[in-house]
């Protein structure tokens, strides 16, 4: 059972209201929450099935309520990352039953505490891991995957920081161990993992940092790497020309053909890292052809040739380092010594854009055009644009709704994006 008394509740929402910059209200909101105590429903983005963009579905539904070892969690903004879009096409293995709510990573303040919980009280202000469901008003997720946030960290940044910085941290000091002189070549590099490998980077010692991005964010990004490159040149031959021997860590999300560029790249003893592939997404819907194609380009791994050329390959998921290999204690250690880099001022999330739920359509089109640089957020609080509201049907949580038109989208403009 929870301990949530109601005079804690009214507390809670009365604190969640302040850092909203509100007074408290006397009934509901009008903005699409709702008080503990009038209302167990609350909004959520709601995937329908695999697909595209119309498959996502603004609803409400039944608010969780923590169970033994939980917490409870009021949130303020959540991550959208690339294995988001993946979900949404049913790009991975094993994909999880639809209905669903999508998402891995929030941040909000505590509002209960299920059975056995310690450490935590009603109104800290946390971000955390979620196996699903962080699109959402209210999540509740076990406390190891719960964390403390900074005074001066705000929400934004808190959603910004789970997956981006823990991703590149364990991939560069666990796996690959960077030490000082090294080089790292890092794809995507104005992304938000991109760019927390830069930073990361930038702490030790005269580490050289190859980045490729598209040429548009070359401007924005060009001071947080040592040597740029346009996604579709050949990079290979660039980095050659400036380093003979390569470089030490190959950091790649993008798998296809650039997996054997990346191992042809590697130094003696180097570390070549998969950590996604987002060459697979091509269009709206998943891409049986994309899909065989980047199969196909992957260069066939050789122990013998690892052997005789002293290379390391390796594979790194966070998502199932957490909740199917239950190293939840290894991921706590990466983030007590991630924040305490954020409080020497020595990394800080970039985020690209804050969007309502209401315009998750939106959010996830951007990330699919490769647009942002950082990470974007979904931001709870804030008020969409009319153009994005009247794009979003919002439902109960039987789904009764209107099917998008195909090509809907394109008629409208983007809404402006917040730096």
């Amino acid at each position: 059972m929870a301990k949530e008394g109601v005079e804690k509740a009214e507390e809670t929402e009365q604190m969640i209201e302040k850092e909203a910059g509100k007074e408290p209200a006397e009934g509901g909101g009008g903005d699409g929450s709702h008080r503990l105590g009038d209302a167990q429903e609350m909004r959520a983005v709601v995937l329908a099935g695999f697909g595209g963009l119309n498959k996502l579905r603004l609803s409400r539904k039944a608010m969780p309520e923590p169970q033994d070892g939980e917490l409870k969690i009021r949130v303020k903004a959540c991550g959208l990352n690339f294995i988001d879009l993946m979900v949404r096409q049913g790009n991975i293995d094993n994909p999880p039953k639809t209905p669903l709510v999508p998402g891995f990573e929030c941040s909000g303040i505590v509002e209960a505490l299920g059975d056995s919980v310690k450490g935590y009280e009603i109104g800290d202000r946390v971000m955390a891991f979620v196996n699903y469901n962080a699109w959402a008003e209210v999540v509740c997720t076990p406390v190891e995957f719960v964390y403390k946030i900074p005074d001066d960290m705000s929400f934004s940044e808190a959603a910004a920081f789970p997956m981006n910085f823990v991703t590149a941290y364990v991939m560069l000091f666990e796996v690959a161990n960077l030490r000082e002189g090294m080089s790292v070549l890092v794809h995507s590099a104005g992304g938000g993992v991109g760019q927390a490998v830069a930073q990361l980077c930038s702490t030790v010692p005269s580490v050289t940092v190859f980045g490729t991005a598209s040429t548009f964010k070359h401007e924005a990004i060009k001071d947080s790497v040592t040597h740029l490159f346009d996604r579709n040149a050949d990079y290979v031959q660039e980095v050659k020309r400036i380093s003979a021997e390569g470089v030490d860590i190959v950091l790649d999300c993008l798998c296809g053909d650039n997996t054997g560029k990346g191992l042809s790249l590697l130094k003696p003893l180097g570390t070549y890292i998969l950590y996604g592939s987002s060459n697979m997404v091509t269009g709206e819907t998943k891409s049986f052809f994309s899909f065989a194609k980047s199969w196909w380009q992957v260069e066939k791994v050789n122990p013998i040739k690892l052997y005789e050329e002293n290379k390391v390959i390796a594979g790194f998921s966070l998502l199932n380092l957490l909740f199917k290999q239950g190293r939840a204690g290894l991921i706590r250690g990466v983030v007590e010594k991630l924040i305490g880099l954020y409080n020497q001022k020595k990394i800080k999330p970039v985020v690209d854009s804050l969007w309502a739920l209401e315009e998750v359509k939106e959010a996830m089109q951007r990330i699919h055009d490769r647009g942002n640089i950082g990470k974007l957020i979904l931001d709870v609080e804030k008020t969409p644009t009319p153009l994005m509201a009247n794009d979003s049907t919002e439902t109960s949580e039987a789904g009764e709704e209107e099917e998008d038109h195909e090509g809907d989208s394109e008629n409208k403009e983007r809404m402006p994006f917040i730096q």
